[in-house]
């Protein structure tokens, strides 16, 4: 009979359990937890201090909050110690208000082992990801499964390329059981996989049609600026988008501005199953620094405007595909706006579509071209100057707006052209 594995991760159930802190050593300074977490040996001067940040049922296996990587009580460590001593290393610590002692686990063991193709799904860092460091690793793998074969002796080990994971052969897992030890969560790694064969058919046809895409928009993003690797934007999961995905990014542009662009409108129709394009479309809004602060984007009145303006293109096909083709105003509620925007009706004006010269109409994606929309937002006498000329009163914008050399640039504060 095949050896069974099991990952081990703290028992998360328990709302009474106590939360730990980073250790800290004899200078009284934090000792980073990366070295903990790579599945090799490491080397620790001087008894480290670990702080309860949160006061609660010892356990007697704990991960430390920012780390990650555990602190096990004397009984727990004992059995590591007797199974498995050259895949662990036990570092004493002093768990603070605890007479007992425990212990700082590292697991000094890493397997490649990882069996992609019996897991739920697997992804890896790319290229395009920003973190070359990180490329060819595992970003995330799901319902995990490896293939005994590759394990050798180990016994407790950390797998290759996804390090976090900290799995246990079968007997060191009922060895720490038979010692009622507190804390401790089993996860099977080993037997079938998690899911069937059509399910895995499926998720495989929409990695095939969601993958491509992004790749294509950050080249097209590339072409326009720097791309912005740290600024996080609220990214979720909306089923009125077509992969059902909505993100953002932020690209810095060589004039100091930022470009805030929209990620999945074109993404293709994954109920359908086949390549496209989406909606078509992706949105653009340029702005000042000073109007998106990249440490509070989600407040920021530019996202807003922008996550407003997305609802309504997703919800109304004439909006996107004027937008497509020319010039198209909409309002939107004014409530976060500046006051400057805001018309007496408590609404904001936006132009979609201002044609730019320094931003394309189209750019390329596996599945088809997509036209970059941009978002001018409007003054209140610009709205109303729309309102009452009509399609000529967007067109005589629009040339007003490239004359004074803003053309799609959205700032709150400005003089009207009208």
């Amino acid at each position: 009979m095949a050896q069974r594995y099991f990952e081990l991760t703290e028992d998360m159930t328990r709302p009474d359990r106590w939360l730990l802190g980073d250790p800290i050593d004899e200078q009284g300074k934090e000792v980073r937890g990366r070295q903990f977490r790579r599945g090799e040996r490491t080397h620790v001067e001087g008894r480290l201090r670990v702080p309860v940040y949160h006061p609660g049922t010892p356990l007697d296996f704990t991960c430390v909050d920012t780390g990650g990587f555990p602190v096990v009580s004397e009984k727990v460590a004992r059995v590591l110690a007797e199974v498995a001593p050259g895949d662990v290393q036990l570092f004493p610590v002093e768990v603070e208000s605890r007479p007992e002692p425990y212990f700082l686990l590292n697991v000094a063991r890493l397997v490649k082992c990882i069996d992609d193709g019996a897991c739920a799904e697997v992804s890896y860092w790319t290229p395009e990801d920003g973190r070359p460091d990180k490329v060819g690793q595992y970003r995330a793998v799901y319902g995990m499964r490896i293939d005994p074969s590759k394990v050798s002796d180990a016994r407790v080990f950390r797998t290759w390329g996804y390090a976090g994971t900290l799995l246990v052969a079968e007997d060191v897992k009922e060895a720490l059981e038979r010692t009622g030890a507190t804390g401790l969560k089993f996860t099977e790694v080993t037997g079938p996989s998690p899911i069937s064969e059509e399910e895995r058919a499926y998720k495989q046809r929409c990695n095939e049609l969601l993958d491509p895409p992004p790749a294509a928009r950050r080249a097209a993003w590339k072409t326009l600026g720097t791309l912005d690797e740290l600024a996080v934007a609220p990214r979720a999961i909306c089923y009125e988008w077509p992969g059902h995905r909505r993100d953002w990014a932020i690209i810095h542009r060589e004039v100091g501005r930022l470009l805030l662009v929209s990620e999945g409108l074109s993404d293709p129709f994954i109920a359908r199953l086949e390549p496209s394009v989406g909606f078509g479309l992706e949105l653009a809004l340029e702005t000042e620094p000073t109007e998106l602060p990249l440490d509070a984007i989600e407040g920021s009145w530019p996202y807003i405007l922008l996550e407003r303006i997305s609802r309504e293109v997703v919800a109304h096909e004439h909006v996107r595909e004027r937008a497509k083709v020319g010039l198209v105003t909409l309002e939107v509620a004014g409530a976060g706006m500046p006051a400057s925007l805001v018309t007496t009706g408590g609404r904001v004006g936006v132009l979609l579509g201002q044609e730019s010269r320094s931003l394309p109409r189209l750019f390329p994606t596996p599945f088809g071209d997509v036209r970059l929309v941009a978002v001018k937002a409007l003054l209140p006498a610009e709205l109303g100057y729309v309102l009452k000329h009509g399609s000529k009163g967007m067109d005589e914008l629009a040339r007003r707006f490239a004359e004074n050399g803003e053309e799609h640039l959205s700032r709150a504060w400005r003089r009207s052209v009208v």
